[in-house]
């Protein structure tokens, strides 16, 4: 019996290729005066390809746009404190995504997250995609002192809301941090698809939000 669905906010709940996408044009047309000698696209490109996904902090990325571009008149440091401040703002759901997690609420089913990343980053997202009271607990890998995929993060959450493993089903993009690890500590996985991934061993696999309430009525019965 699924009682707890746990979710991973990038590229599961939060959709972070369109909400990166739109924060670097912003920032571009915010920060012009330093950053115009470079043609807009290619510094759209460069800062995605450097990013990773997420999976490069922006520390090593905004030092090397600094030091292939030549920018001059701001810092590295500077260009990481606009993106800290103003990454929020363009967050960007996935989806039927609130449609999705109050559906989960109405069959009295228990919600979290586990996230990697800085706390207060990490915790701005969320609280801008305006889904916080959705959530009885929300473990962040800087505040936990422990990430994906260790798999105490996983049993610290299934504790906090008085359950074990086998009763949570969890949700998340990654092949080994969300999928793999989740399936080692006892849950049942969904592995939302990644057009940019092949398939993943997952318990199940979904496009579209919606499909996990139909998913977990399919276990429970």
């Amino acid at each position: 019996m699924i009682k707890v669905v746990l979710f991973d906010l990038d590229n599961t709940l939060l959709n972070r290729d369109k909400s990166v996408l739109h924060f670097v044009e912003s920032q571009y047309e915010r920060l012009y005066q330093y950053i115009g000698h470079i043609p807009k696209e290619k510094y759209i490109t460069r800062f995605i390809e450097l990013d990773d996904r997420g999976y490069v902090w922006k520390d090593i990325v905004y030092q090397r746009l600094t030091e292939e571009f030549l920018i001059n008149g701001i810092t590295w440091q500077e260009l990481l404190q606009d993106y800290v401040i103003n990454f929020k703002f363009s967050c960007i759901p996935f989806e039927d995504l609130e449609n999705m997690l109050g559906e989960l609420k109405e069959n009295n089913l228990t919600l979290g997250i586990i996230t990697n990343g800085y706390g207060q980053f990490q915790m701005d997202n969320i609280k801008y995609l305006g889904i916080v009271k959705y959530f009885e607990t929300i473990l962040i890998s800087e505040w936990e002192g422990i990430k994906k995929p260790n798999p105490l993060i996983f049993k610290r959450a299934a504790r906090r809301l008085g359950v074990i493993p086998n009763q949570c089903l969890f949700v998340g993009d990654h092949p080994e941090n969300d999928v793999k690890a989740a399936k080692n500590v006892g849950m049942k996985s969904i592995w939302k698809r990644d057009e940019q991934l092949l398939e993943v061993e997952a318990d199940f696999i979904i496009g579209n939000l919606l499909e996990i309430p139909l998913i977990i009525e399919q276990i429970n019965n």
